[in-house]
Order: structure tokens, then C-alpha cells, then sequence
């Protein structure tokens, strides 16, 4: 297991040099992308193997052993699951508050009367990440 996580900090840190290389030596185009590229495909293909390698319970497990492992990658999966349940969300309403949020000051310039409106539009963009909070608590008192 450790072997895993350690290939991975590998392949984490790999990436970022690459990225910062290829910005300091003005590397751009096709070759930029396949280096990359080549990284991501590598790190992401890892993080799979590491996640079946876990959820399986490794090579050789008990009965036990594959009980407990069950047990606890449950609880862990609830934990990534209301994580990504309100980063998304929150990517979410970021993108939709800067495009509402900049129309909405074009708009007030043109027209000062209209702030009730934009806001309540800019206020719908945000609303995105509270349900995303909202969906996480759920997921956590299951």
C-alpha cells in the first residue's frame, strides 16, 4: 500500500514539475500537452489501480481482514463522496457567479433601478453551493 501512495506523490510531483518546466522554458504547444498529458493519464491510471488494490482488501486478506477493509473503505467513500458533493457544487457556482455576476454589473451601470433583479439572479448562482452543503450533511448523517 505504501508502494502506492508513494508512486503517487511521485506522479504528483512529476506533473507539477513538467507544468513548471515546460512555463519557465516556454515549451508550448503539442509538446506541452503530450508531456502532460502523458502525467495525468499515468497518475490518474495509478489512483484507479490504488483504489481496486483497496477496496479489495490487497493481495492476500482474510475473511476478517476484507470485513474491516469493507467496513472502513464505507465510511472512507462517505467522506469522498460529501467532499466532491460540495467541491463540485462550489465549482459550480463560482462559474455561474462570474458570468451572472458580470453581467449583472454591466446591467447596474446602465441602469441603477434594476439591483433588485441582478441580485436576486447573482443570489440564484449562489445558491448552487448550498444545496451542494446541503446534499454533503445528508451524506455524512446516513
Amino acid at each position: 500500500m505504501e508502494f502506492f501512495l508513494i508512486l503517487a506523490l511521485g506522479l504528483v510531483m512529476s506533473t507539477v514539475g513538467i507544468g513548471v518546466a515546460c512555463l519557465n522554458k516556454s515549451v508550448k504547444g503539442k509538446n506541452a500537452k503530450k508531456l502532460i498529458g502523458m502525467n495525468v493519464t499515468a497518475l490518474f491510471g495509478l489512483l484507479i489501480v490504488a483504489t481496486v488494490a483497496v477496496l479489495t482488501g490487497g493481495i492476500s486478506a482474510s475473511a476478517a481482514e476484507t470485513a474491516t477493509a469493507a467496513a472502513s473503505s464505507a465510511s472512507g467513500l462517505k467522506y469522498i463522496a460529501a467532499a466532491l458533493s460540495i467541491g463540485i457544487s462550489a465549482i459550480g457556482s463560482g462559474i455561474a457567479v462570474s458570468g451572472t455576476g458580470a453581467a449583472a454589473l454591466g446591467a447596474l451601470s446602465e441602469d441603477p433601478k434594476i439591483f433588485g433583479k441582478a441580485f436576486v439572479f447573482v443570489g440564484l448562482a449562489e445558491g448552487i453551493a448550498i444545496y451542494g452543503l446541503i446534499i454533503s450533511i445528508l451524506i455524512l448523517n446516513a
